[in-house]
């Protein structure tokens, strides 16, 4: 089968689902391919979940000006798209002189990208914004936040699908055929045709970019691991701690950061390595993550942790190099009508609205699209049950009995949400699909007591065969047969 469109888009991570909705703003016909059994499969779900302010950024890179877009537009799009969102700050902490010179010049390139109420702060001005913390001194970035990376892809993907965009999830391109009207499509799962191509596909998008015709790019993964501690952010830590900058890592270094939920995660380092998707953990790494992040907060304890994971960059500069190459995103001058989009690299979760702005752009240009009339911007997550006053549980629980049956123990999860995640309006009804819609099996037993509830009601109330039921799509499945009992 031939599926027609306007405009294609390969890649399902925060950049495409940006893309996505942004595009939904017209008429034209849209669509996104991805590989994946959901949305924000690879680094969009796998980072630090910060709001970067954009000091970190070469002056006049597209990585500054997008970052310092984003951070200001983020809190009100996060809001019209129903995200957890906290603006907490962050601190950039310095144990030497020398150290506080870096910050220093952090701070004045940091006016120069636009950043604003950038400060050095002392010993003293530490203590009092993180009595916890070690160090002589730091640099204060007061428009830092966090928020929740997942759900902000979801809402994304889910206002771009209610505005009229398709999605194909599981269906891999294995070629790209250039032709007089546009592109053929090929993948696992039939044809598409489109008169633009946009390749959003993070870690493939060299892949992407080969298939298409243009040759040059090259994606070097880089992996940082984490450590996840228990609810201690609100004992311990508030805001997101990063030591000072060095030259030549690929990342910003192993930092502390209060995630939305109440965690404290610790991470990530950075190791150049040979596939786009091994995301393990080594414990090795683990343990030089915990005594770095006890540098910087003497107080943890290893009691704390809870569990680890892992996420991997899309980097353009090679190993040897290190450190960061600007965002590349334009219309290739050889093959007309493809945009690529390759090294969106972090801040790239941050400068994803701007990003799709921009590329938006480039559409109309091309294709002098009309309106969409019925565009709606706003999205309805799931409501959250422990967030509510007493009064208005009872409320819910009164309007429908699955509010008064808990799930999820450790983060006081109902039947009500995890049905709601189950019924999600891109049909994904994996396990990390449900925990990422409504946060079970994140808390301290790490599914031990819900697992077995949800997969319970997956059986028994929507009809799957437990053999189907998998954590992350086809090869992940939980169980391999069954037993008597």
């Amino acid at each position: 089968m031939d599926y027609q469109f306007d405009v294609l888009i390969v890649g399902a991570g925060a950049v495409g689902c940006a893309v996505a909705r942004e595009l939904s703003r017209t008429d034209l016909r849209i669509a996104v391919l991805e590989k994946e059994c959901d949305v924000a499969s690879g680094t969009s779900g796998r980072n630090s979940a910060v709001v970067h302010a954009g000091f970190n950024n070469k002056p006049g890179s597209l990585m500054a000006k997008l970052c310092v877009e984003g951070n200001e537009t983020f809190e009100a799009l996060c809001r019209e798209l129903d995200v957890p969102y906290r603006k907490t700050g962050k601190l950039l902490v310095a144990f030497d002189e020398s150290e506080m010179q870096t910050l220093a010049n952090l701070v004045e390139q940091g006016r120069k990208n636009g950043c604003k109420g950038l400060t050095l702060i002392s010993r003293e001005g530490l203590e009092k914004r993180a009595p916890n913390v070690g160090g002589i001194g730091a640099m204060y970035s007061p428009n830092t936040a966090i928020f929740d990376p997942f759900l902000y892809t979801v809402a994304l993907a889910e206002n771009a699908l209610h505005n009229g965009v398709q999605f194909y999830l599981n269906t891999e391109v294995t070629g790209i055929d250039r032709q007089a009207e546009g592109f053929c499509i090929a993948t696992n799962c039939g044809t598409y045709s489109s008169k633009m191509l946009i390749n959003c596909a993070g870690l493939f998008s060299d892949k992407i970019s080969d298939m298409a015709g243009v040759t040059g790019y090259h994606i070097y993964p880089c992996r940082g691991e984490y450590l996840i501690l228990d609810k201690i952010a609100k004992d311990y830590l508030d805001i997101p701690v990063y030591p000072a900058p060095h030259p030549g890592i690929g990342g910003l270094g192993v930092h502390l950061t209060p995630t939305i939920h109440g965690n404290l995660i610790v991470g990530p380092n950075a190791e150049y390595i040979e596939g786009k998707e091994d995301c393990a953990t080594t414990q090795e790494t683990l343990e030089q993550l915990f005594q770095e992040a006890q540098m910087l907060l003497p107080p943890l304890q290893r009691k704390d942790i809870i569990g680890a994971y892992s996420g991997i960059r899309s980097k353009l500069a090679p190993p040897e190099e290190g450190g960061f190459r600007d965002f590349i995103i334009q219309e290739e001058p050889s093959v007309p009508g493809f945009i690529d989009l390759v090294g969106i690299e972090s801040p790239g979760m941050t400068a994803s609205m701007p990003i799709a702005r921009r590329v938006s752009g480039m559409v109309r240009e091309k294709l002098a699209p009309g309106e969409n009339p019925t565009f709606d911007p706003k999205h309805q997550g799931i409501l959250r049950f422990a967030e509510q006053t007493p009064e208005r549980k009872a409320e819910l629980i009164a309007q429908d009995p699955d509010y008064g049956e808990v799930i999820c123990r450790c983060q006081q999860i109902t039947k009500k949400e995890i049905r709601q995640a189950i019924e999600n309006p891109l049909g994904v009804r994996t396990i990390s699909a449900i925990k990422y819609r409504a946060w079970p099996t994140t808390g301290r037993c790490q599914g031990g007591y819900c697992l077995a509830h949800i997969v319970e009601i997956l059986e028994k109330e929507y009809g799957l065969p437990p053999e189907t039921i998998s954590q992350r799509g086809t090869g992940s499945e939980l169980f391999s047969g069954r037993v008597k009992g």
